[in-house]
């Protein structure tokens, strides 16, 4: 891995992770991190049960942003940008 990688790392774990803690409820870390899927999945559940599964997707993105910001740059870049982990 060269700096540029874990600079690009570093930069998209602090900005998902903070996503995640405060709008996880949207899924707007899933977009940060390329998981359009993922993150459309949280964004519609939230909107079509008019905000009742928002609780629930909340505490999923609380989750994930703990996790995300646990992670050394090294420890991220290969779990969610190589290995292209979705969920937790």
């Amino acid at each position: 891995m060269n700096d540029a990688n874990l600079t690009e790392a570093s930069n998209k774990k602090l900005a998902a992770g903070l996503l995640a803690i405060f709008l996880g409820y949207l899924g707007i870390h899933k977009f940060i991190l390329g998981y359009n899927t993922a993150g459309l999945i949280m964004l519609l559940a939230t909107v079509l049960t008019c905000g009742l599964a928002g609780f629930v997707m909340g505490v999923i993105g609380v989750i994930e942003g703990i996790l995300y910001l646990t992670k050394t740059p090294a420890e991220f870049e290969s779990i969610y940008m190589q290995g292209r982990k979705e969920w937790f």
